[in-house]
């Protein structure tokens, strides 16, 4: 690797915040020019700056198809004020379609943190769940369940952990031989909980986004590119016009598409499929279908970039019919790190810098008036050469938490950069706002914990 290249740590606290590098480094797309229907402060203020293939969800959205939503939790320590992030990602997915669905890492949280299942289950119930209803996800559109109680997560991930090797985590995750073994596993753990909503039996095939922190894009890489590698068609661009599908023949599939042990094939088992491929296409409404099989593929030059998820919907379908597993690649949106009262990302090892979601108001108010500021020594110079808002906390707290009102915020954006706005004042109205904020939560921790047991899946409870 380049001495240049970032690295990604889903488990370090010091991480890149160059965005633009992480995007081109690690092949993510930007969120500019995404068009979303009501879009949350979060998109609005591009603190959700990057995803992959969420263009599938928002079709899904659009033609009022099913998809699903997926986060995790480690139930080790308190909840802080980033996590309220990924929720209301998932609350602003959950309200426009997406079912949801909780993965509790207890299992990662025994090996890796030496957390005990039975404590597990209770900071998870106590703390995260709690919260979750109180910042108002849906519990009639959310299932919460826990790895320990959930074998086909650690199935599943066992049976796609032989497509992938250690050369692989090591390029990925950064492994090398005093890595314990504990991380080897945890991530293809990730895997199963990431991919298993798509089993019928979780909800069926259909487009999940699993909302991250950049920092856990890793197991996005890993988790896509297992589900690839186990997809029996490929689908890609033709090289004049519409699309190609073929087949990606490999040891799970070699009898069912034909392929004989001595190394000879059998054209009717061949021609069989390619029909099935071309039936399916027909009922998506495509005339143009062009079946080659000695060519290899079928071609529909009709097919658009927008039919793309369509038809691989429908391929992924006949896949399981035929009797493979029909992953489909989770799409995935990527906001950035919330920042600690030094400056630095929010960190649960370090409370004296991190705003926790049951911490008192009075201890609200002392951590944001110690926080880091970005205005100048001596209110003098701050009057002359104003402050800067891009690396104060108070500001940033209020962007990322507490202030609704998007002309409000770029009003003290300006006074504070002017120097009309001094460093305490933006504090104090920071203070304002969280104690209203977290006041409201508290409130509503007390009003919502009856539902907690609601959000837990059959198998969890």
């Amino acid at each position: 690797m380049a001495n240049d290249d970032l690295i990604i740590d889903p488990w370090g606290s010091a991480q890149s915040t160059d965005y633009d590098r992480i995007i081109e480094q690690f092949g993510l797309s930007s969120m500019e020019g995404v068009s979303l229907d009501s879009p949350s402060k979060l998109h609005r203020r591009g603190i959700v700056f990057a995803h992959r293939d969420v263009d599938q969800i928002l079709e899904a959205q659009r033609t009022g198809e099913a998809f699903g939503v997926l986060t995790g939790l480690m139930p080790s320590g308190q909840m802080h004020l980033g996590h309220s992030m990924v929720v209301e990602q998932v609350k602003w997915f959950q309200q426009h379609g997406g079912d949801v669905t909780i993965a509790v890492a207890d299992l990662e949280s025994q090996a890796t943190r030496g957390v005990s299942l039975e404590k597990g289950r209770r900071v998870a119930l106590e703390e995260y769940i709690a919260h979750y209803a109180a910042l108002g996800l849906d519990p009639d559109q959310t299932n919460v369940y826990f790895q320990s109680t959930r074998p086909v997560v650690q199935r599943l991930g066992f049976q796609l952990g032989k497509r992938t090797n250690l050369n692989e985590f090591e390029s990925i995750y950064g492994f090398s031989g005093e890595t314990n073994l504990a991380h080897v596993q945890a991530p293809l753990v990730q895997v199963g909980d990431i991919l298993h909503p798509q089993l019928d039996e979780f909800g069926g095939l259909r487009p999940v986004v699993v909302p991250v922190g950049v920092d856990q894009d890793p197991h996005l890489r890993l988790t896509r590119g297992l589900a690839a590698k186990t997809n029996w068609f490929n689908l890609r661009d033709a090289s004049s016009r519409g699309l190609l599908v073929s087949l990606s023949v490999h040891d799970e599939n070699a009898a069912v598409f034909g392929q004989l042990p001595n190394g000879r094939v059998d054209k009717a088992k061949v021609a069989a499929v390619f029909d099935a491929v071309v039936e399916a296409l027909t009922d998506l409404g495509f005339s143009d279908i062009m079946s080659s099989p000695k060519q290899g593929h079928v071609h529909v030059p009709s097919a658009t970039q927008r039919d793309k998820h369509g038809i691989r919907h429908a391929l992924l379908s006949l896949e399981r019919r035929l009797g493979g597993l029909g992953l489909m690649a989770p799409a995935s949106t990527y906001h950035h790190f919330a920042v600690g009262m030094t400056g630095d990302k929010m960190s649960s090892s370090q409370p004296k810098t991190t705003l926790f979601l049951r911490d008192d108001l009075a201890a609200v108010e002392k951590k944001i008036k110690r926080a880091f500021s970005g205005g100048q020594p001596t209110v003098e110079e701050h009057r002359r050469f104003g402050g800067n808002p891009d690396i104060d906390v108070a500001y940033q707290y209020m962007m990322y938490f507490f202030e609704e009102d998007d002309n409000y915020l770029a009003e003290i954006n300006a006074s504070f950069r002017a120097g009309k706005l001094l460093a305490g004042e933006m504090k104090q109205l920071c203070v304002e706002r969280a104690t209203e904020w977290m006041s409201n939560l508290h409130e509503m921790r007390d009003q919502t914990a009856h539902l907690v047991n609601d959000f837990l899946a059959e198998d969890s409870r």
